[in-house]
């Protein structure tokens, strides 16, 4: 009985020097994948096991299995950022993980810029994600303009369409300003400039609403309503009186506003000043051009916030006053 133990215990030893010197040639010296250069671009939320089977059947790994393992023995199965990759041919497994690892291999990489953000904002966004400086982003996307609807912009602020790209490394302030203004023109609403004109407007000055509503609007069915507001406020003369102009014109941002910063001396202060501000004040994102531009029908000329991402909305400076003493308690 202690030979047959012995016997199975040598064999199982044995099996196991097998499989761990299979192992330690799959992921550190087989060279044979990828047999050409290889471009994969991994997708946001992949996981550790989507990447492996993704490479392997991309042909840049041989097994998907060893190289799973391999990362979770080394904790990175976690640290792998999302983006596109090039791998030159004949590597190790050990030699593509490092690559993932350190960025050696990367090309481009997965950038989010959220609605409502300003161009400090994503000038902030791309500095941090390593596109280079702030300084140089905000001296583009505040100096450079763009032609929309046969006029000249006055910079890009309000046309860098917020989504998530996958930007190329290296790439120049202005090469990112042109992808996230190209991206603008696709997403502008079929007949766009048709429609400005028949309310009497320009496409710029609706993409200035269009800003004001994605910075004060929490929910999308709101969006057109609030819209109409400031159309209708626009018709008569009346100032716009929107907060997020304020917000927009202070040197740095605050949650709530006082009397005095009402009064701010600044052309962007859509209390003291009639009209539209000289430029939009952040980027909106689909739903709230589409609202700009096709506003609902409405004899609403107020509005105040009343929680859970609602507003109440008023005809008369009366009923206003009577939402805001419920409300703002």
């Amino acid at each position: 009985m202690k030979r047959v133990v012995a016997t199975v215990a040598g064999a199982l030893a044995a099996l196991a020097i097998v499989l761990a010197s299979w192992f330690v040639d799959a992921v550190s010296y087989d060279t044979s994948h990828p047999r050409h250069a290889q471009t994969i671009t991994i997708a946001h939320g992949s996981s550790f096991g989507d990447i492996a089977q993704q490479l392997a059947q991309a042909g840049i790994i041989a097994n998907a299995f060893t190289f799973r393992l391999w990362g979770k023995l080394h904790h990175a199965d976690t640290d792998v950022r999302a983006g596109e990759y090039r791998f030159s041919a004949h590597l190790t497994q050990r030699d593509v993980l490092g690559q993932l690892l350190g960025g050696g291999a990367q090309v481009a990489a997965w950038v989010t810029i959220p609605e409502g953000f300003t161009a400090k904002q994503i000038a902030q966004r791309l500095a941090d994600q390593g596109f280079g400086s702030e300084q140089a982003f905000e001296e583009a996307f505040l100096h450079d303009t763009i032609v929309v609807d046969g006029a000249r912009t006055k910079n890009l602020e309000g046309f860098l369409f917020p989504s998530t790209y996958l930007i190329a490394l290296g790439s120049s302030p202005s090469q990112i300003a042109k992808l996230l203004t190209g991206q603008f023109f696709k997403e502008l609403p079929t007949g766009a400039a048709a429609r400005a004109t028949a309310m009497h407007f320009t496409v710029p000055e609706v993409v200035t609403i269009a800003s004001l509503i994605e910075r004060e609007a929490k929910i999308d069915p709101e969006r057109p309503i609030m819209a109409g507001v400031y159309y209708n406020r626009l018709r008569i003369g009346m100032p716009l009186e929107v907060d997020a102009t304020i917000e927009y014109a202070l040197p740095e941002y605050k949650t709530e506003l006082s009397y005095a910063d009402l009064k701010i001396d600044s052309p962007f202060n859509s209390y003291t000043h009639e009209g539209l501000p000289p430029t939009p004040i952040a980027n909106p994102g689909e739903a709230s051009l589409l609202a700009a531009f096709h506003p609902a029908k409405t004899d609403y000329l107020y509005y105040v916030y009343k929680g859970d991402g609602h507003h109440a909305f008023a005809k008369t400076l009366e009923e206003h006053n009577a939402n805001v003493a419920k409300y703002e308690q």
